[in-house]
């Protein structure tokens, strides 16, 4: 397999505003507080020491326990639960919706880091405890972000009418979904693995949100994970006097608009809005939207005076839902969090955040980009040798790999750029005569060498065109393993599921992974299975 490593910034998959906040670049240092270093989790650490009320930790606690009521809790995992009760005991965090069968790969990355970094601070930090939590996005809305996932060349889907936050989401329906995918997968040990998590999580919970949480709870409970659920009253009381502030005096769309201003040619990942909260009662989740004096929830005829509706916030907190931009502050006033473990995309909206949590005075948490991950199995490993490929060509644009290959396995040199110097100093000489001469003779001279330097890129083109044919059954196999590890030229874990992997290395795929993800890496992660 080749030996060269491919950095997130050369990878050519994350955005300039990603690549600037990885090198540390001066444009975006005011966009976050502290980067994510080892050295650096000192400092917050103390902070949010400092920051983080004693109380919200009971009532954390307690929440969780309810949460996990009726599932099968791991020691370690409880053991998790009650070190939060301890002011010395922090959570490293990632998020994710409530994908159907966990979605794209990277689920599995964002919480393999999320429990590697733990370890990692507690060696480094032995009279600090911290605990690995996963977020699920429960009171999401967009059904069909979420509602398929890929296994194989099959796209898996559940079809079904969407309304309403996703964790609430009735699991009816599924049935048949099970037994579409039990046919995909056929017979044997590590299939029946599946089947069987598949069918527990879904056909014996009632909704989208007790099935995730069993499928995260049953392939990471080992490690003591830590699932939690926002969407919960006792949780949302902590968040009172936020969703107040947020109503009477719209703090986040002053804050994060201004820094948003300040992002020049960067892209904005999401732009706030006036109140940054939804309305949620059974399926209904709206916006709430305040004109001409009254509060009003998007789409329905409910409507509130300020008084009235701060009189809601009191008795039915668990009615407000946070949307992506005042959830992360949800999640750091109720969590002892130090990092937040996120894909390229999130950390991008985390970064227009800061100065909202300072108006708020929460502590801005650290942001790190996860783990990106190439699984290859030994059958393309010797393909790609054979092939004399290296990761810097599988990762470049297929066009410019077939140009490269192509010169690289022509017998001749099919770069004119030597012929095209040449003619550029015939054409400089030409020019000193003409200069001497009128001016109509200097207007033809360089009408002559626009043609000629054209003539020579269109002989380049059909001379690379026609090593290209004869070259043909080269070029289909480089492109057909480069398809295989980056369908539809993405990259490979925002498109496979793990259950693919899974068929064929059962538990083993963890313990690789476990083994291989160093989460503070910014180096794409090709990881070889046997």
């Amino acid at each position: 397999m080749p030996s060269d490593c491919i950095s997130y910034q050369n990878s050519g998959y994350f955005s300039k505003l990603i690549v600037d906040y990885l090198n540390q670049s001066p444009e975006v240092q005011s966009f976050y507080h502290r980067f994510p270093s080892i050295e650096n989790f000192k400092d917050q650490i103390a902070e949010k020491n400092v920051n983080f009320p004693s109380e919200h930790r009971k009532t954390l606690v307690a929440s969780l326990k309810n949460q996990y009521q009726n599932f099968d809790m791991s020691d370690s995992t409880l053991s998790h639960i009650e070190l939060l009760n301890e002011a010395n005991t922090f959570t490293i965090t990632t998020g994710h919706q409530l994908n159907l069968f966990t979605g794209p790969l990277y689920f599995l990355y964002k919480i393999i880091n999320t429990i590697n970094l733990a370890k990692e601070l507690k060696k480094s930090y032995p009279d600090f405890n911290f605990v690995p939590v996963y977020w699920m996005a429960t009171e999401d809305h967009d059904f069909e972000e979420i509602n398929h996932f890929q296994f194989k060349d099959k796209k898996i889907v559940w079809n079904r009418e969407s309304n309403g936050p996703i964790g609430r989401y009735s699991t009816e329906g599924l049935e048949a979904v099970f037994n579409a995918f039990s046919i995909e997968l056929g017979p044997g040990q590590n299939a029946d693995f599946l089947k069987n998590l598949f069918k527990k999580a879904y056909l014996e919970h009632q909704n989208l949100a007790d099935a995730t949480r069993f499928i995260a709870n049953e392939l990471f409970k080992n490690e003591g994970l830590i699932i939690i659920d926002g969407d919960d009253s006792d949780l949302k009381k902590l968040f009172i006097p936020y969703i107040k502030q947020e109503l009477l005096e719209q703090k986040s769309f002053k804050t994060v608009s201004e820094t948003v201003t300040n992002f020049g040619d960067y892209a904005v990942q999401v732009n706030p809005r006036e109140i940054n909260l939804f309305y949620i009662e059974n399926t209904l989740r709206e916006r709430i939207v305040y004109e001409n004096g009254k509060f009003l929830v998007n789409n329905t005829t409910l409507q509130f005076s300020e008084a009235e509706l701060l009189q809601e916030v009191d008795n039915h907190p668990e009615k407000f839902s946070p949307n992506v931009i005042l959830r992360p502050l949800y999640q750091e006033v109720i969590l002892p969090n130090l990092c937040y473990i996120g894909g390229g995309g999130e950390i991008a909206y985390w970064l227009e955040l800061k100065s909202n949590f300072e108006a708020y005075e929460i502590t801005f948490p650290m942001v790190l980009v996860r783990n990106s991950v190439l699984l290859v199995s030994e059958k393309q490993a010797a393909k790609i040798d054979k092939l004399g490929l290296s990761w810097a060509d599988l990762f470049s644009k297929q066009s410019n790999l077939i140009s490269k290959k192509t010169k690289e396995l022509s017998e001749f040199n099919l770069d004119f750029t030597e012929q095209k110097k040449f003619l550029t100093n015939q054409f400089n000489k030409l020019r000193d005569i003409a200069s001497k001469t009128d001016a109509s003779f200097s207007g033809a001279v360089k009408a002559q060498e626009a043609k000629q330097l054209k003539g020579l890129e269109n002989l380049e083109k059909r001379l690379l065109k026609a090593e290209k044919k004869k070259h043909q059954e080269q070029l289909k196999r480089i492109i057909e393993i480069q398809e295989q590890l980056f369908p539809n030229q993405s990259l490979q874990e925002r498109k496979a599921n793990f259950s693919e992997f899974f068929l064929t290395e059962g538990e083993s795929l963890f313990t690789t992974l476990y083994g291989s993800l160093n989460p503070l890496s910014s180096d794409f992660s090709i990881i070889p299975l046997q």
